[in-house]
């Protein structure tokens, strides 16, 4: 019945999304890309893609970072214009999207407390994707206690901080497992909003929320090596969810190296093969890879695009708008890895993105 129904509410929008699918950098402009000499050059080249209209007025030289925000922009416009196009139920599906972002903006507003820098300043640093209608309130804030306040009134994120967090929490903690916290909330609460939404969205949204906890779980328990933060601590930060729920989770906690870490992957078939001549270091050096040797965190990025591919096979979705998100994003990151290697006259590992089509 949903899909009979579908195309009333999302079905512009669908066709939208995958229009905007099919404007991603295919392989053969990654091997233009790659094969340029200068900054330029590379500026020339995307002005063959959807990037050409935000690049076209910036002067040369052009610098990487003004490349990465110019990228960004043509992303949050997309993203933007949909959610100006959006009824419910695909409009709430969409802010939830960017409470991620929200998450990192506000973490970031608080860092900046802590040390006492100008939060107006930092205002120009945070995610387009992650403002809401009362955030430059929080830049009256003097005390991390005043800022929590104003969070905890004001913004879309206030349910995940009320449950979570106290504003002594704020002072006390280390700020990386504030953010771990936070997420934990907020992807365990996208994940129950899903399942509302009835299928495919729910079935799609699983598999693709349930890698992300795996993935964070994985990432929280290797990035604890060598703390203070103790084992009963790091399995507080874990997602209650994902195909590592709960039995993985209950011995990542107590693990203390990387190859109990990865003797436990083994025993998941979809993580066995990521595994595979990759060097157990959830760092990485690049965005991707087609290295003979890769960290885990670029076989994590190509299991991410391979999913959020999948999730287009399918019709009559919310999965596409989440999908197309993440694709946009690991565009972006081999762009700049590219523009990095060339900028740094790098040319030897240009080759190491991860290519989506």
């Amino acid at each position: 019945m949903n899909e009979v129904f579908f195309n009333v509410d999302a079905g512009y929008l669908e066709g939208i999304v995958r229009g905007y699918r099919d404007g991603l950098i295919t392989a053969p402009q990654y091997l233009n890309l790659t094969q340029c000499e200068t900054m330029d050059d590379l500026k020339l080249q995307l002005a063959t893609t959807d990037y050409a209209s935000f690049l076209q007025n910036e002067p040369s030289p052009l610098a990487t970072s003004t490349l990465s925000a110019r990228c960004t922009e043509a992303l949050v416009a997309e993203f933007q214009y949909m959610q100006q196009n959006a009824a419910e139920p695909i409009s709430k599906f969409l802010d939830y999207i960017t409470y991620g972002y929200m998450i990192d903006n506000v973490i970031l507003l608080i860092t900046g407390t802590l040390h006492e820098r100008d939060t107006h300043d930092l205002l120009e640093k945070c995610h387009p994707l992650g403002f809401f209608d009362t955030m430059p309130a929080l830049c009256v804030a003097t005390t991390v206690q005043d800022l929590y306040s104003t969070v905890l009134v004001d913004s879309p994120l206030a349910g995940y901080f009320r449950e979570c967090l106290s504003a002594e929490d704020l002072n006390e903690l280390n700020i990386e497992i504030i953010r771990n916290t936070l997420y934990k909330a907020y992807l365990e609460d996208f994940y129950s909003y899903c399942q509302t939404l009835g299928e495919p969205t729910a079935s799609v949204m699983a598999e693709l929320l349930n890698f992300e906890a795996d993935r964070r779980t994985v990432n929280i328990t290797i990035n604890s090596f060598g703390t203070e933060l103790s084992k009963d601590e790091r399995a507080k930060l874990y997602p209650r969810l994902g195909n590592m729920y709960p039995e993985a989770q209950t011995k990542l906690a107590r693990v203390d190296d990387m190859d109990q870490v990865k003797a436990i992957l083994e025993q998941y078939s979809e993580y066995k093969s990521m595994l595979i001549g990759v060097s157990m270091n959830v760092s990485s050096s690049s965005s991707g890879g087609n290295n003979a040797e890769l960290s885990l965190e670029d076989r994590f990025f190509a299991r991410e695009v391979q999913l959020n591919k999948d999730s287009f096979e399918q019709q009559f979705h919310f999965g596409v708008f989440y999908s197309w998100l993440r694709l946009k994003e690991q565009e972006i990151r081999n762009i700049v890895w590219i523009a990095e290697c060339i900028s740094q006259q790098q040319k030897d590992k240009i080759n190491n993105y991860t290519a989506i089509y």
